[in-house]
């Protein structure tokens, strides 16, 4: 309506002009004739000048608004009803917009400017449709594409919580704040926020699905940046500075100097030691701390609680010297030994060499547990170092002051297997007092390899005391010394040439083995195994020997079956030789038989002579 309103405006102009024009000066007929547009003239086209349709079309171009669908306009709002508001963009006509599109803003008047989309140009009945929600939603996108792209900060409104952040409003859009990017210290009470305007930075869009992510830490890490630098510029160490606590971990506390982190380790908040930072500070509790160290460029700050109050060592009384008993709380147990709070904030070391008397080395839980409470003797103490050591065991007496009357030499005990070497078995006689039985000495007859093949750990064993060494703090003990030595019985019973039953139990590379009994184990060299007929000894073969060595100090014994049958063999045949020598004796003439012999023949010969 309003196009054709200036169209009418422009021709009744026009017209009242041509009026007001002078009479111009009469044509030539036969020059009109010629030149005159019969077929304009038929349709009933009136002439008008170039002048009036420049003027015309100047101002179509000025006025009239295209109403191209899907098409975004300015238009101004002419009347208001109950439930609509009638919208002029220009148009042939006006357009009608329901009143619930403009629920965000009741404050809407005749007069106001709106956005709107030309959403049809003519509906049945030749209404124009128009959208200001549309028309927003697409002048929303377009404002937070720019926001984007430019970097510029927006304004948005939080309306509720969600799953991992919040929903804001920005320009009529539904954007994502998630819950990291709300602020820079970690948020607890994501509530306090709904309902509040806030601004923010688009700092991702995502045209396929529609979504807008926005931040309100990064507008603040760009102010803290700024505050980050000049801060940085000014640090000194040794400088004291006031922060609040921004994080609490386990190994340390993260504290916020304004824009600045730094970090408090646990060794550095208290001179007493702590099992956790919490013991000592809040999140949120403001304090004051002191820059110890930092880095080249000061990204890494460490800060310092303790420092800033006097050392306990400086505190400690000057009576405390070495020698003195103090009392004090396990703080700390470590294999090597237990820490024990004297004051706070010092501490000595109980070694746990120092907690028994034993020799033999056991661990620190074995004694005492955090938290108990005792008393100790001070061992050595230096100031400067900052450094105790303290024993439990100097408390009672030592065991070793009176071992030559407790454990002489000869003397038989029992004691426990508290350990084992390769050779031998470390054994308790009390507590503070152990002994080493040789591998050598637990047994006269058995062949140990190994300690463990006799005895485990926690055996009770019976010992006499073999050397005692005062000085040395060293007994040596022996297991088999308690009972008697058996090869003293089996040096006459298995004596050399005495003859016993065995069976053949082991066949081994040069020979055999034989058991005579528990104790004895014999061998039999693989030519000692021949029998009468020739053929060897088998295993579990059952065979009577003759023992060929015995010694008692090596615990040998050899032993042969070959020479059973070969010395009786042997006794034939010198009894066969003796025979025969003897009848070989009996054949030879005696003396008189010669004697007579030659008178015989003497006597011959005289006769023949005779003759």
């Amino acid at each position: 309506m309003a196009e054709e309103k200036a169209i009418t405006e422009a021709v009744e102009t026009a017209e009242v002009k041509e009026e007001q024009k002078v009479e111009t000066p009469k044509q030539d007929p036969k020059e009109f004739l010629e030149n005159f547009n019969w077929e304009k003239y038929e349709e009933g086209i009136e002439r008008v000048e170039d002048s009036k349709l420049e003027e015309f079309e100047k101002l179509v171009a000025e006025n009239f608004v295209d109403t191209a669908d899907e098409e975004v306009v300015e238009g101004v709002v002419t009347h208001l009803t109950d439930r609509e508001a009638i919208i002029d963009i220009n148009a042939k006509s006006e357009g009608v917009i329901s009143l619930n599109e403009f629920r965000y803003n009741p404050d809407l008047k005749i007069g106001d400017k709106v956005e709107v989309l030309i959403d049809i140009r003519e509906d049945k009945s030749g209404q124009l449709v128009l959208s200001h929600r549309k028309a927003r939603t697409i002048m929303a996108w377009d404002r937070v594409n720019a926001a984007h792209d430019k970097e510029e900060v927006v304004t948005g409104f939080v309306k509720c919580r969600t799953k991992g952040g919040m929903i804001v409003d920005v320009f009529g859009i539904e954007a994502f704040l998630p819950g990291s990017q709300i602020d820079v210290k970690p948020i607890r009470d994501y509530d306090q926020y709904v309902g509040k305007t806030m601004e923010f930075k688009v700092v991702k869009i995502n045209h396929e699905f529609k979504n807008v992510v926005v931040s309100h830490k990064a507008l603040i890490e760009a102010d803290i940046e700024e505050q980050k630098k000049e801060i940085i510029s000014q640090l000194e160490k040794g400088q004291v500075l006031e922060g609040i606590v921004k994080n609490i971990t386990s190994y340390g506390v993260f504290i916020d100097l304004g824009g600045v982190d730094g970090l408090v380790h646990i060794t550095d908040l208290s001179w007493s030691r702590i099992n956790h930072p919490n013991e000592v500070v809040e999140l949120d509790q403001k304090l004051n701390v002191v820059i110890l160290d930092f880095d080249d460029n000061k990204s890494r700050i460490q800060l310092g609680l303790k420092q800033l109050e006097k050392h306990p060592w400086d505190a400690l009384g000057d009576e405390i010297k070495i020698g003195d008993k103090v009392k004090g709380k396990v703080v700390v147990i470590a294999d090597y030994g237990a820490f024990l709070e004297v004051a706070e904030g010092v501490e000595g070391l109980i070694h746990v060499s120092e907690m028994s008397w034993s020799t033999h080395l056991r661990s620190a839980q074995d004694f005492v547990k955090v938290g108990d409470e005792l008393e100790a003797v001070v061992l050595t103490l230096d100031r400067e170092d900052r450094k105790m050591s303290l024993g439990i065991k100097q408390l009672t007496p030592d065991p070793w002051t009176d071992i030559t009357s407790k454990y002489p030499v000869g003397s038989r005990h029992k004691g426990i297997v508290r350990n084992f070497t390769n050779f031998g078995v470390f054994v308790e006689l009390e507590e503070g007092i152990d002994g080493l039985i040789y591998i050598s000495d637990l047994s006269w007859t058995k062949k140990i390899k190994h300690p463990s093949e006799f005895v485990t750990v926690g055996d009770t064993l019976e010992v006499e005391v073999l050397e005692l060494d005062v000085e040395g703090r060293k007994l040596s003990l022996g297991h088999k010394q308690t009972t008697e030595n058996p090869w003293d019985k089996y040096e006459k019973e298995f004596a050399l040439g005495t003859v016993h039953k065995a069976a053949i139990s082991e066949i081994v590379d040069k020979g055999a083995v034989i058991d005579f009994n528990e104790d004895i184990t014999a061998f039999v060299p693989q030519r000692h195994m021949e029998k009468e007929d020739g053929k060897k000894l088998n295993k579990g073969e059952e065979a009577e020997f003759k023992i060929i060595e015995f010694n008692k100090e090596f615990k040998r014994v050899v032993a042969s079956h070959t020479a059973i049958f070969r010395e009786e063999e042997q006794r034939n045949v010198k009894a066969a030789k003796k025979k025969a020598a003897a009848s070989a004796e009996e054949a030879k003439p005696t003396l008189g038989d010669a004697n007579e012999q030659l008178q015989a023949l003497k006597d011959k010969m005289e006769a023949n002579k005779k003759k």
